[in-house]
């Protein structure tokens, strides 16, 4: 204990070091006055008493000078040196030559301090004083530290007592009131902090209302605005998040129209909407191997619109995208859901029917034929009639590759313009 007073490490330790070195200043300041007081009291009682022995002395050593009587002489000052409070006399003429001077201490055992007392000494004669000379008796510090030494050991003893007392007193009171509750409440905060549960709160145990008192309720304000603080921040963090899932979602939906979109683009002519040129082969080549797997038959209708390029060099680039618009409109009106048609190329077009014979499509193929031959359109006040030529062609075991039935229809679509246009051939 006494070694964490010299080296405090916490601040109620180090309040303590200063309050009582405070302390310790204002107790040795006090007995430090107690002892210069005590000391001059003492002096002066001994300067009484060296004036009262003078008083007693002063007539024998006037007697002895007088009468010139060396020997009583000095009998009397040796006896007066043997006093307990005389640390020596000095004897003077009239004219203040020493004639005794005797001492108890030797020059190199010198006290700090020598007072002394001096009075004359006369003789009266027919009632008149004749001055013989004069009688100094010295004292010394020593004399009077050997009479205040009881005194002086009391005080010191009286102030050690104190000290010690009050020492323990001020480790108590600072451990009972402050170091045992601060370190409670750095213990429970070291908690808090460690299990990083803001919702618990300090509870000092046996705390009076006083400043720690306060700061506990601070610290618990601060817990409680903390606590708040974040259920706000996780109530914004989990509406944040809620609406960054919407948006995704949203956007991920927009995305998935834009790729279906794109994808429809991708693989749908852009003016007519029926397949393109790639996109309904490889479907058809598909259908044809399932259509083989499923030992069903399958057709291929190849389409040319007759005189197309008159089309347009007569009416123009839109009324002949207006013309192809109409074809591939009228046929839809004559498909399945599970038939397929595509532009594969400028004027042509192909029609891929799964689970269809020779005979059911030779039927379709002329209906075709006959409703785009009694189309009349009008078109920004003109009148447009177009016929087309159709070559059908059925697939066989041997078939594995749409190609095969495409080669095979195409030729028959020749047939069909050679033969004159507007026209099937099977």
């Amino acid at each position: 204990m006494f070694l964490k007073f010299l080296r405090p490490n916490n601040l109620s330790q180090k309040m303590m070091r200063v309050i009582f070195s405070i302390y310790l200043g204002v107790t040795c300041l006090i007995t430090g006055a107690q002892f210069l007081t005590e000391y001059l009291q003492t002096q002066d009682s001994i300067l009484n008493e060296l004036k009262q022995l003078d008083e007693t002395v002063r007539g024998s050593v006037s007697t002895s000078l007088w009468q010139y009587n060396q020997t009583q002489l000095d009998a009397l000052v040796a006896g007066l040196v043997k006093m307990p409070i005389i640390e020596g006399v000095d004897v003077l003429d009239k004219n203040g030559k020493n004639i005794i001077s005797k001492r108890s201490f030797t020059p190199t055992s010198a006290p700090l301090s020598v007072f002394d007392t001096e009075s004359e000494l006369y003789w009266v004669l027919n009632e008149k004083q004749i001055l013989l000379g004069s009688l100094i008796l010295y004292s010394s510090s020593e004399v009077v530290f050997d009479r205040v030494l009881f005194g002086f050991s009391l005080i010191a003893i009286s102030a050690i007592i104190k000290l010690s007392i009050l020492f323990w007193l001020f480790i108590w009171a600072f451990d009972r009131y402050l170091a045992i509750p601060l370190k409670e409440l750095m213990s429970q905060v070291n908690e808090v902090q460690l299990d990083q549960n803001i919702s618990k709160r300090i509870d000092l145990s046996n705390i009076e209302n006083n400043e720690l008192s306060q700061l506990q309720d601070h610290i618990n304000k601060m817990l409680s605005a903390m606590e708040m603080s974040r259920e706000q921040l996780l109530e914004d963090e989990q509406a944040k998040r809620k609406w960054l899932e919407d948006a995704v979602a949203k956007r991920t939906e927009a995305l998935q129209i834009s790729n279906e979109k794109l994808k429809e683009l991708a693989t749908r002519d852009s003016l007519t909407g029926a397949l393109n040129r790639g996109s309904f082969f490889e479907t058809a080549q598909h259908l044809l191997i399932l259509c083989q797997r499923q030992k069903s038959p399958a057709s291929f209708v190849l389409m040319d619109l007759d005189h197309f390029k008159m089309v347009n060099d007569t009416y123009g680039h839109f009324i002949g995208d207006q013309v192809l618009i109409h074809f591939i409109h009228t046929i839809q009106t004559l498909l399945r859901k599970s038939d397929l048609v595509g532009r594969v190329g400028g004027e042509e077009f192909a029609i891929f029917l799964p689970d269809t014979g020779m005979d059911d499509a030779s039927r379709l193929a002329d209906k075709i034929r006959k409703i785009i031959g009694n189309s009349i359109l009008e078109i920004d006040g003109k009148t447009i009639t177009y016929t087309v030529s159709l070559g059908v062609e059925s697939s066989e075991l041997k078939d594995q590759s749409i190609d095969a039935l495409f080669k095979r229809a195409d030729l028959k679509l020749y047939s069909a313009k050679i033969k004159g246009r507007d026209r099937v051939e099977t």
